[in-house]
């Protein structure tokens, strides 16, 4: 496994209190970052904290749905220290339905938490990464934002629209030291696997033609590299790890 060298950076990753936030926290602080975790989910930020037990973990409750919570905990973040790296990866999948038959409350919720909530997010730090001239963003998408999944009308559109808002972001700040990138990964043996039912979970394992979800550290390690000083040209991409499923 390769190291890469995150000495000296700060790190927030949203929804890092289980699944692919969880595993990038840990490899962040293996190789040298401080990292602050949030999550909506006392309880699972609590085990993270426990299971993790490093010095060099913090925690805090933010709802990146609204954007009082999270300028409030940035705002408290950089009166003491600064920014380097922001991982979105707080998302939900919501249940399976025709778009017909898709509860509107529900269509709201997911929306506001993956799409609304990376816009937030990134609103809320990238002015500070701006004045200390470096930055690195990971979005996490998902290939479902590219595909498309049949049933998962809400959930497709919202990781659509980050990977839109990765690329515009990236763009408009191409001539700073930052970097937005997206990774698109397939689906993953996660707890997020568990909003879906047994027949949607079958229909995205049989798309992937190395017949395997991914596992997560082939993700983590995708992002470490995203998210150090090394990446230092490209911005604005979306980095594909859907084992096959899609190629462009």
């Amino acid at each position: 496994m390769n190291k890469f060298d995150l000495n000296n950076k700060n790190a927030i990753i949203t929804g890092g209190a289980q699944g692919f936030g969880l595993d990038i926290a840990k490899r962040f602080i293996q190789s040298g970052a401080k990292v602050i975790i949030w999550d909506i989910d006392e309880k699972e930020l609590k085990k993270a904290s426990t299971l993790i037990n490093d010095q060099n973990l913090s925690c805090n409750v933010v709802d990146v749905s609204d954007p009082k919570s999270v300028d409030d905990v940035v705002n408290k973040i950089t009166s003491k220290t600064k920014i380097d790296i922001l991982i979105n990866n707080a998302g939900i999948t919501g249940s399976t339905a025709e778009l017909w038959n898709y509860d509107y409350e529900e269509w709201k919720k997911i929306i506001n938490i993956n799409l609304h909530g990376t816009f937030n997010c990134c609103k809320s730090v990238v002015p500070h990464m701006i004045k200390n001239n470096y930055g690195r963003i990971v979005n996490i998408a998902s290939v479902s934002g590219k595909d498309g999944n049949a049933k998962a009308s809400a959930y497709s559109s919202s990781k659509a629209g980050v990977i839109a808002l990765t690329k515009s972001l990236g763009k408009e700040l191409a001539d700073k030291n930052i970097a937005v990138n997206a990774v698109t990964p397939a689906g993953a043996k996660t707890r997020i696997l568990d909003q879906m039912s047994k027949e949607h979970v079958q229909r995205m394992l049989s798309k992937v033609p190395r017949a395997r979800f991914i596992e997560l550290e082939e993700l983590t390690s995708m992002v470490c590299w995203l998210s150090s000083a090394e990446n230092s040209f490209s911005t604005a991409a979306i980095f594909d790890i859907s084992g096959g499923r899609s190629t462009y």
